[in-house]
């Protein structure tokens, strides 16, 4: 039985990479989508020689997004799966004073995942089938002094793909909302990560597998995250104003 064609948007990124060999593993055809995506050919041919499936290189910029829809159009044919694990973490000190820094941030990590999804959730309801996943953070579940720029724009992305799983319920299209946590990659690189709270991104590649496999509605990799993000929510504002955390 020929396995359904997985496109990963953000190729580039470790867990992007990870994402693609898991399902490489399981014997799907992959998509490889990124800017400057030649320099993935490496990969490609590791994903082929390792996995036995064939993978495909299609270069996308997530800012462009006037030519998203060119994009989709030139896939070799429409995926069955999409995941999205394109991201920007910023630096909050230089984001709140420069507009223009801040603007790319947000626009990485809500503007343009929302628009490319939200163009092959057309296509996959017009087919009536497919997943799609969208890798947002726990950041986004309330603003923090720290992160406020990522996380406003990662709180955009969550509630897009929260509106986007309710009108796509009965259309044969399930989408899955992923909050990683704390994940060693090069984006958080030299930031000192509590070990129990981290994962690997392998770990969120296989969280992301049994997710569609299941048909989740939204995963935290790591279940502690849940409680930890349940407590911050609900402290008072009056509180919370005055914490560093």
């Amino acid at each position: 039985m020929t396995k359904a064609t997985v496109l990963i948007l953000g190729a580039r990124s470790d867990i992007g990479k990870a994402v693609a060999h898991k399902f490489a593993s399981l014997g799907h055809p992959i998509q490889l989508a990124a800017r400057n995506v030649d320099n993935l050919i490496t990969d490609k041919n590791d994903i082929e020689l390792r996995h036995r499936v064939s993978c495909t290189l299609h270069e996308f910029d997530v800012l462009a997004t006037d030519s998203h829809a060119a994009f989709v159009d030139a896939l070799p044919e429409l995926p069955h799966i999409a995941v999205c694990a394109v991201g920007l973490m910023g630096q909050q000190s230089i984001d709140e004073r420069d507009n223009a820094s801040a603007a790319v941030v947000m626009r990485s990590n809500y503007e343009g995942p929302a628009i490319i999804l939200a163009l092959l959730a057309n296509r996959f309801e017009e087919r009536g089938s497919g997943i799609i996943v969208g890798i947002s953070s726990v950041a986004g579940e309330r603003g923090r002094a720290k992160n406020y720029v990522y996380g406003s724009a990662k709180a955009g992305f969550t509630a897009f793909l929260s509106g986007l799983r309710n009108r796509l319920s009965k259309r044969g299209v399930h989408v899955v909302t992923v909050l990683p946590g704390f994940v060693a990659t090069q984006m958080t690189e030299g930031i000192n990560l509590p070990p129990m709270l981290t994962a690997q991104p392998n770990e969120v590649a296989d969280a992301i597998v049994r997710a569609t496999q299941a048909k989740r509605d939204m995963i935290y990799v790591r279940p502690t995250w849940r409680l930890i993000m349940l407590a911050i929510r609900n402290i008072p504002e009056r509180i919370f104003k005055g914490m560093e955390i």
